[in-house]
């Protein structure tokens, strides 16, 4: 069994597969403080849970945009699971099937990488990967393999945060909740308008704006915690796959094992 490691900003997303298959996932917040140890207590109940063992994962492979739980998580995977996990950057030397074609590669954030070999190795043709995490990232690959490069905009929590942080009045809310309509008759309702609508519609101009520097049309995938919820608010995106980086992990482990 493979256990896959995407350690993200606010959260971490782990998942085992067996064979070929996603078997099992977890989604939790990541803590940049936890150590090795810390993690195993974290895990342990979890693994239990799908009745798997530590010593029965035989694989691992760790994409982080977080220094301090990559170390941490390959300090896990040694002492815990007992192999030497498989590390995913921009300096890598791992056999990925796309090119990095971007101005200064080592830029580039693991995660985003990933997202490419998983969309080009799923449709081998020219996509825009849009993943919505702590920052919306939007990943452009051509149909030759190529990681073009792409657009970074803030999260939706990100404006959450400073909306309820940086004003008097304007309260926190569960976004989750959908407005009826564009137009909010109340604050809450608005700022649900604002954000769900507004925040589809920004992405529909944006993928708009890079599809037009493709010499052909590319595939516009959602991916990410948060990408079920918005996908419903735009007319560009046509796949929602929340697990592409946990896809795109097993692939890159596979090329490389």
């Amino acid at each position: 069994m493979l256990l896959a490691i995407d350690v993200g900003n606010s959260q971490t997303v782990c998942g085992i597969f067996k064979k070929d298959s996603l078997f099992c996932h977890w989604r939790l917040k990541t803590d940049r403080e936890k150590t090795a140890d810390e993690l195993a207590a974290r895990f342990l109940p979890l693994f239990a849970m799908q009745n798997i063992q530590f010593r029965e994962i035989s694989g691992v492979i760790i994409a982080s945009v977080v220094p301090t739980q990559q170390q941490a998580w390959e300090e896990f995977s040694t002492k815990y699971i007992g192999c030497t996990p498989l590390l995913v950057n921009s300096r890598m030397t791992l056999e990925t099937g796309i090119r990095i074609a971007t101005d200064n590669p080592s830029e580039v954030g693991a995660d985003r990488i990933v997202n490419a070999v998983a969309a080009f190795d799923h449709y081998r043709e020219s996509a825009i990967v849009v993943d919505f995490g702590t920052a919306i990232t939007f990943d452009c690959i051509s149909s030759r393999g190529e990681y073009l490069g792409g657009a970074i905009m803030p999260g939706m929590s990100i404006s959450l945060d400073a909306l309820a942080g940086r004003t008097a009045k304007l309260p926190r809310i569960d976004i989750s909740i959908p407005p009826q309509k564009a137009i909010g008759a109340n604050t809450v309702d608005a700022i649900r308008s604002g954000l769900l609508f507004g925040y589809g519609a920004m992405v529909d101009g944006l993928i708009i704006k890079l599809s037009a520097e493709f010499s052909d049309s590319p595939k516009v995938i959602a991916t990410g915690g948060m990408a079920e919820l918005i996908a419903t608010y735009t007319e560009s995106i046509q796949i929602v796959d929340p697990m592409l980086t946990l896809k795109g992990l097993y692939i890159l482990y596979e090329k490389n094992s």
